[in-house]
C-alpha cells in the first residue's frame, strides 16, 4: 500500500523529512477496524513528532492522527461497525498513523462519520473535537448541554483547530464566548463560528475584557501558549474558576497564589491519554465522535475544514506541515485522495 513516512527526524524543508513509501497492508486484530483511508488532516502533534531529533527509525514510521475513510474489515471482537461503514477517528499515537492507504484503529476509538458531510470534512474533526469535548465537559466540570449558561469563557487561540470546535461546543452549552484572534481573517472566522466577542491576544487581555464588561471570566481555555498567559489568567479568572490547558509549558509555572487563593481548577487535556494507557473508559472517545456526528447532521455544529490539498503524498504533507508550523493556519487543513 502507499504511505508517507519518515526514518529520520528532519526540518520540514528537507525533502527527506517525509517520503513516499510502499508498505504491507495491515491485518485487523480482534478490536480493530481496517480502514481504507480517504482523507486525513494535520495537527500540531504531527509536526512535533516529526520535528528534528537525533534518532533514526529502523523501519518507516507513519504519522497522522486524524482520518476518515471506509471500513474494509473488522476484528472478531468489534461491535457496531461492518465493512462499508464510513468511519472517522484520531486513533492512537503509539500505533502507525493515518498517512497510509490502509490503517488499523481500535474500533472503540472510532465513530461513524457524519452522514451530511464529505469524508474530507469528517477528517478535519476527530482530534480537535475530542480534545475540546474532553477538556470542556470531562476534565472541566461543565455539562455539554447547559453547563455554560450564565458563565463566561475565554478561548485563547480561537481560530486554531481546537479553538474552532471549542467555540461551537461552548456556545451550544450556553457560555458567553470571548475568543482571541489578531488578524482580520481570524477575527472573522471566530465570529462566524459563534464567538460573541473577539479580542487581540497580542495586546493586554485585561483592559480589552474590561472594555467589554468582563472584569473577570469564569473559565478559560489556553490553547496557544501555556507559559505566556499563565500570570494574566491567574489575575482575570474568577474565584472558583477553571483553566484548561493543552500545550506543554515552556517554563516552570507558579501554581500557588493567585491560583491557590482563588481555588482555581487547573485541567490538563491530552486526547491520546486514553488510548496510550488503555484506560478502562477509552471507548468514551468513540461515544464522543458518535455524539458529535449526530450534532453535525442535525446542523448544530459545523465542520472546520478551510483548505484541501490533493492527493495524499509526501509533497503535499510536507506543505501541510510547513503551513502549520508557520502559525498562521485557520481551522483545519485536509489532504484527500490517493
Amino acid at each position: 500500500m502507499k504511505a508517507v513516512a519518515l526514518t529520520r527526524y528532519l526540518p520540514i524543508d528537507d525533502p527527506e523529512s517525509l517520503v513516499d513509501v510502499e508498505l504491507p497492508k495491515p491485518v485487523a486484530g480482534a478490536h480493530d477496524l481496517l480502514v481504507r483511508v480517504e482523507a486525513v488532516s494535520v495537527n500540531p502533534v504531527d509536526t512535533k513528532v516529526r520535528s528534528p531529533k537525533p534518532q533514526i527509525e529502523a523501519q518507516p514510521k507513519v504519522l497522522g492522527y486524524d482520518a476518515a475513510g471506509t471500513v474494509e474489515a473488522v476484528g472478531k471482537s468489534v461491535n457496531g461497525f461492518k465493512p462499508g461503514d464510513r468511519a472517522y477517528y484520531a486513533g492512537d499515537i503509539t500505533r502507525p498513523g493515518s498517512n497510509a492507504e490502509y490503517q488499523l484503529v481500535d474500533a472503540r476509538l472510532a465513530g461513524h462519520a457524519p452522514k451530511s458531510i464529505e469524508l474530507a470534512d469528517a477528517a478535519a474533526l476527530p482530534l480537535t473535537t475530542i480534545t475540546a469535548w474532553e477538556l470542556l465537559f470531562q476534565r472541566m466540570p461543565f455539562d455539554s448541554e447547559k453547563g455554560g449558561v450564565g458563565k463566561s469563557l475565554l478561548i485563547i487561540g480561537g481560530a486554531g483547530g481546537v479553538g474552532s470546535i471549542a467555540i461551537q461546543l461552548a456556545r451550544r452549552a450556553g457560555f458567553a464566548v470571548i475568543a482571541t484572534a489578531s488578524r482580520p481573517e481570524t477575527i472573522a472566522w471566530c465570529r462566524s463560528l459563534g464567538a460573541q466577542h473577539v479580542i487581540d491576544h497580542r495586546q493586554p487581555l485585561a483592559p480589552q475584557l474590561a472594555a467589554l464588561g468582563f472584569d473577570q471570566v469564569d473559565a478559560a481555555l489556553n490553547l496557544a501558549d501555556t507559559s505566556r498567559y499563565w500570570d494574566i489568567l491567574g489575575e482575570i479568572l474568577a474565584p472558583l474558576g477553571h483553566v484548561g490547558l493543552i500545550v506543554e509549558p515552556s517554563s516552570a509555572l507558579k501554581i500557588g497564589d493567585p491560583y491557590k487563593a482563588k481555588a482555581i481548577g487547573i485541567h490538563w487535556e491530552m486526547m491520546f491519554a486514553r488510548p496510550r494507557f488503555k484506560t478502562a473508559d477509552q471507548a468514551e472517545q468513540g461515544r464522543i465522535l458518535e455524539r458529535v456526528a449526530a450534532l453535525i447532521d442535525a446542523g448544530e455544529l459545523r465542520g472546520t475544514r478551510t483548505e484541501t490539498l490533493s492527493p495524499i503524498n509526501a509533497t503535499n504533507l510536507r506543505e501541510a506541515h510547513r503551513r502549520l508550523e508557520s502559525g498562521t493556519s485557520i481551522g483545519k487543513l485536509v489532504l484527500a485522495g490517493w
